[in-house]
């Protein structure tokens, strides 16, 4: 009965976690978990996938 639960449990967050992403992929957003994704300021890029080093 656990592992049910427990089956049951992780599987619902996978398909949330799914629902969420085409969701926001709908709506037009390109970097989900970037604080400025939701903007629609043309000017603000989404450079989360860029490495900013410190040199």
């Amino acid at each position: 009965m656990t592992n049910i639960i427990v089956g049951v449990v992780i599987v619902s967050i996978i398909g949330l976690s799914i629902a969420k992403v085409i969701c926001e992929k709908q709506k037009g957003v390109k970097c989900i978990g970037c604080p400025h994704a939701g903007s629609n300021n043309k000017k603000s890029n989404c450079s989360c996938n860029t490495a900013k080093l410190d040199r």
